[in-house]
């Protein structure tokens, strides 16, 4: 028999959000980023773009700041236009895309991160 193994959805790691969609926000992904549904982002003080959160980057992206909807690849030079929860909303932390290899005060600060836009992990 074959076994199939069906991929992350997009937002699959979703549990509630608000009414009409408030939660949601159009956000702009950066250049040089692959996202996958679920991905844990942060976003460049500078230019406001949001990529892939690195607790170790100097940018503003080291403090989590949304959940990608969807999924977005970008190239050089090149952004890309996606909607992401960005307020109030509970998400499934088990299915959240990180960073591989963070430690677990790393992983709580996530957490902690993303409470003050009131995206709560459980």
């Amino acid at each position: 028999m074959t076994t199939f193994n069906e991929g992350r959805h997009p937002a699959e790691f979703l549990l509630s959000e608000a009414n009409g969609q408030r939660s949601r926000g159009n956000i702009t992904i950066g250049q040089n980023q692959t996202i996958v549904p679920g991905s844990v982002l942060g976003q460049i003080t500078a230019s406001g773009q949001y990529i892939a959160h690195d607790p170790a980057a100097a940018d503003g992206s080291q403090v989590a700041a949304a959940v990608a909807l969807y999924g977005a690849v970008t190239g050089a030079g090149a952004t890309a236009a996606i909607s992401a929860i960005v307020r109030e909303a509970e998400v499934n932390g088990k299915t959240l895309t990180t960073k591989t290899g963070l430690t677990a005060p790393q992983l709580a600060q996530i957490s902690t991160d993303l409470a003050g836009k009131q995206i709560i992990v459980r």
